[in-house]
């Protein structure tokens, strides 16, 4: 394949090794660092796949693909697909093999009630012996083979992480929000405050078209000594909790403030604490229903 000398580098990482030894976990750990991932891709596919990586408009630099025995007699081209893929311009490839020994991977497939993709029906030790014979040759060429048999989730993770990471950054990411609690929830936050005890700008008939985002607002707002009290008890809240949540694998923290109409207090409390945490962290901060006002 020819391939443009200015065209960015793409880097592939493969994915594979024994059923029940965390590619799962895996592929999750490399969608947090930023990859493209996609599971179970048949391998005769590998290389045009990335054909239309490289030629597409929206370009991925950093793909993670999950190739193992699931796909059966496909699996067979693998070998044959990693040659032709080494051979493209622009393309550096790793493979990641996760392995676990026999009587491990039987106590995950009893925990999970699930067959093993190789068991024909049978025990499931019978299809992880076959399936050990298959991935032979593609475990003789990984660089990267780790034993997850005392592994645990977490710890999967983090080592995948600190490896193929490369001195990236941190992957983790704070997230603000506020809302309205007559609209709706934010479903996925991790904690929720409820600040309609503040004062309320929206009885100060100038204030009322206005948000937190407006000076006049975000200052009165702040002003008031519960509003004070609460800024100091959950800036030592947050930074007691943040950090457990990071050190417990999560990739993103998301904290959100709710007051009624999701447009003075909520906005102004989530502005707040996006600035205090903007230098230590990734921060974001979005507001879902500061457009949601009355005519």
């Amino acid at each position: 394949m020819e391939t443009d000398a200015h065209t960015e580098e793409l880097e592939l990482v493969i994915i594979t090794g024994m059923s029940g030894a965390g590619k799962s976990v895996a592929m999750q750990s490399f969608e947090d660092m930023g990859y493209y991932c996609i599971d179970n891709l048949p391998p005769e596919l590998l290389q045009t796949f990335l054909d239309l990586m490289l030629a597409s408009a929206d370009k991925k630099s950093k793909i993670a693909a999950v190739i193992d025995t699931r796909g059966g007699g496909l699996f067979d081209a693998l070998l044959d697909a990693l040659d032709s893929v080494n051979r493209m311009d622009n393309v550096t490839t790793r493979i990641l093999f996760l392995e676990a020994d026999d009587e491990t991977l039987v106590s995950r497939y009893k925990e999970s009630r699930r067959s093993h993709p190789l068991a024909g029906g049978r025990q499931p030790l019978a299809g992880i012996q076959k399936e050990r014979g298959l991935l032979s040759d593609i475990k003789g060429r990984a660089k990267s083979i780790y034993n997850t048999s005392e592994m645990k989730p977490k710890e999967l993770r983090d080592r995948i992480i600190q490896e193929f990471s490369a001195g990236e950054g941190e992957n983790f990411t704070l997230n603000f929000i506020s809302f309205g609690f007559k609209h709706a929830m934010p479903i996925d936050a991790d904690v929720v405050f409820d600040v309609r005890f503040l004062p309320n700008p929206y009885y100060i008939e100038a204030m009322r078209p206005q948000t937190g985002l407006d000076r006049e607002v975000y200052e009165y707002v702040l002003k008031w000594d519960d509003t004070q009290t609460l800024i100091s008890k959950l800036t030592d809240l947050f930074k007691f909790l943040i950090p457990q949540y990071k050190n417990e694998g999560k990739s993103q923290v998301v904290i959100a403030f709710g007051c009624t109409g999701g447009q003075h207090r909520s906005v102004t409390l989530a502005e707040y604490f996006g600035s205090l945490f903007k230098d230590e962290y990734t921060t974001y901060v979005t507001h879902q229903h500061i457009e949601k006002r009355k005519g």
